[in-house]
């Protein structure tokens, strides 16, 4: 299971905004406890929201057994900005499942 934690929501504008921004982050969450549903660790999938201005930087990171992923993404638009760091986030994540696997399956032959 994911543990889902969005810091910073408060520099999001708009109710309405903020609802679908969690929402998001919801959809992507969902997303990957399905591709971890057999990983042996418990995973926290940190998302934080900066505001400088009209530039909005959102981070995302995700804690796994061999290191930790870590993106951001800026721009003008946050949901624009959070969904292409959650695209992005997501395949980081698979992509960092598989090699955890093969090595893991390396270490097992010898």
């Amino acid at each position: 299971m994911i543990k889902l934690e969005i810091k910073n929501i408060k520099e999001i504008e708009g109710e309405l905004l903020k609802e679908q921004f969690t929402q998001l982050c919801n959809s992507k969450r969902d997303y990957l406890e399905e591709h971890f549903k057999n990983y042996d660790k418990a995973l926290t999938m940190e998302v934080i929201v900066n505001r400088d201005g009209e530039v909005y930087k959102v981070s995302a990171s995700l804690n796994m057994k061999s290191k930790k992923i870590l993106l951001a993404e800026e721009g003008k638009e946050i949901l624009k900005v959070a969904s292409k760091l959650m695209k992005e986030f997501t395949k980081s994540a698979k992509h960092q499942k598989e090699l955890e696997r093969k090595d893991f399956l390396y270490k097992r032959k010898r």
